[in-house]
């Protein structure tokens, strides 16, 4: 699934006329970078949220030929939130391996199947990428790589859900991989944020962290961010 729904606004006024989805990156919508990451880790099915000038979406998504199957998840009357982007769209996840969740406004060159490989081998219920470089509102992880808390610095806060023992913080990169048993503990909202529903989760639940520090890495939710993307991009991708 690719999150594509949300507003945009930090990368306004690009986002004035056009989704955040369509936002072009080296002549290519982010939307299309994302499509062609997961299609380079083999997947087949994708589903992609919509909200925010969707019909603009749906018809790049109709009119551009991708040689997989993409389905669309219609948020127009209501913004869901990731947690409610998922649950709505669970219809579409009705089989017995993990799936995928990516947003739109990261670039990556992360590889996807070990990270597959490794949400199998710890037996998790969620993988989520993360990486060991500071943001002020960060994940908490304990030495196993378990999911145990989250934090912000700027308001000295510190949620924790388990009682292990932290190691450290890290960033969470917005992408996850989830095992379909992952769907048995939805809650009853129908809006919700996926971190708060994925720190539930760890109470009782393997909730991994796979650690991506060594790769690319960049959000593209701001301008800034998008222009040095288009600088280094040839470098990365090439």
């Amino acid at each position: 699934m690719i999150f594509a729904a949300g507003l945009g606004t930090r990368l306004r006024p690009l986002t004035d006329n056009i989704p955040k989805a369509l936002v072009p990156l080296k002549q290519k919508p982010l939307l299309q970078h994302s499509i062609d990451f997961l299609k380079d880790a083999g997947v087949d099915e994708i589903i992609v949220n919509v909200h925010h000038f969707a019909g603009k979406v749906e018809r790049f998504i109709r009119e551009t030929d991708f040689g997989i199957n993409i389905e669309v998840s219609d948020e127009r009357d209501r913004l869901l939130d990731t947690g409610g982007g998922l649950k709505k769209a669970s219809w579409f996840f009705d089989g017995d391996e993990p799936f995928v969740v990516l947003n739109t406004d990261i670039l990556t060159n992360l590889d996807l199947t070990a990270m597959l490989d490794y949400h199998k081998n710890q037996q998790a219920l969620v993988t989520l990428a993360v990486r060991n470089e500071y943001r002020d509102r960060h994940l908490l992880l304990d030495k196993k790589m378990q999911l145990v808390g989250k934090g912000a610095d700027s308001k000295n806060s510190k949620e924790l859900v388990r009682s292990e023992e932290v190691v450290a913080k890290y960033r969470f990169s917005g992408i996850h991989i989830l095992s379909p048993g992952v769907f048995d503990f939805l809650p009853e909202e129908e809006r919700f944020p996926i971190l708060r529903w994925y720190l539930e989760l760890a109470k009782n639940h393997p909730v991994k962290g796979f650690d991506h520090s060594s790769d690319f890495w960049m959000d593209l939710g701001k301008p800034e961010n998008l222009a040095a993307a288009e600088a280094i991009y040839d470098k990365v991708f090439s």
